[in-house]
This record gives C-alpha cells, sequence and structure tokens, in this order.
C-alpha cells in the first residue's frame, strides 16, 4: 500500500492545522502504544463549521455524511500532531460518533459512515474499527457532527 501521506493526496486530501481546543482539555492524549484524539468537528478546508444544526431537521444525511469526514478528516490533523508520522499508524482501534439530531432521526450509522470510509479508504484493513454512535440534543458551536477515535502506534 502507498504511503499514508500519498493515500491522502490520492484522496485530494490535505490535512489541516489541527483545531485548537475549544475548552480546558488536550486535543490528544498518549497512553502507551494508544493514542486518544479529543472530538473533533466538522471543520473544512477553511476552518470553518462545514455544516451547523441538525440531522432531520435543516441537515441533510449527505451533509451529515460529508460533516463526519471532515470529522475524520480533523481526527487525522490531530494524529499527524500527536505522532509526526501517519506510517506509524498501526490501526484504527475505535470511532465514537455524536449526530447533532432531531430526536426522530434514524440514520445515525448512514452519518457516521463518512468518517469510517475515510478510515478504511485511508488506512485499508488497518482503518477497519470498532465504533458507537450517538445521536445527541447539541455538539458545541451547533456542529452537526463530532467524531473522536483510539488509534494504536508502533
Amino acid at each position: 500500500m502507498a504511503s499514508i501521506e500519498q493515500r491522502l493526496s490520492e484522496l485530494g486530501v490535505s490535512l489541516p492545522t489541527p483545531a485548537a481546543p475549544l475548552a480546558n482539555y488536550v486535543p490528544y492524549a498518549r497512553s502507551g502504544n494508544q493514542i486518544v484524539i479529543s472530538g473533533q468537528l466538522c471543520l473544512n478546508e477553511q476552518g470553518k463549521l462545514a455544516y451547523t444544526g441538525k440531522l432531520g431537521a435543516n441537515v441533510s444525511n449527505e451533509q451529515g455524511k460529508e460533516a463526519a469526514r471532515f470529522c475524520a478528516i480533523n481526527v487525522l490533523a490531530q494524529l499527524r500532531a500527536a505522532i509526526g508520522d501517519l506510517s506509524q499508524v498501526s490501526r484504527c482501534v475505535r470511532l465514537g460518533g455524536f449526530i447533532n439530531a432531531d430526536p426522530s432521526f434514524v440514520d445515525l450509522a448512514y452519518v457516521m459512515n463518512g468518517a469510517s470510509d475515510f478510515m478504511v479508504d485511508v488506512f485499508g484493513d488497518k482503518g477497519r474499527h470498532a465504533r458507537s454512535t450517538v445521536g445527541v440534543a447539541a455538539l458545541p458551536l451547533d456542529a452537526a457532527v463530532e467524531v473522536e477515535a483510539v488509534f494504536e502506534i508502533q
């Protein structure tokens, strides 16, 4: 498989400068050979929220899936800041997705596939992961989606 940086380039993705935390927490923490990435919002290439509001109300399923992909891109930006070289990733262990959802919205898994599919596109089989996806009443800055992650590194 091509290097992770090459694969990102093939996908047309340039990792942004990692976003600063919004409150009193760190963007990532290392414990042994695991890196835990704090929840990342759906910031686009310009560092602005790509989508705000609720899935099932004013954000479509496709927009939500794209928002989850933006979150995953920002997760990898934080991961690269944490370890320097993404080739050190042994695997994506877990993704956690939070979907800002109308109470009647049930397509949470479809939306979160935007992040899951991206991890597999980037890392191949090493990108397959355990996952939780939950609908929530609100997210910081009214973001449509937030994604957190755990990676194992060499």
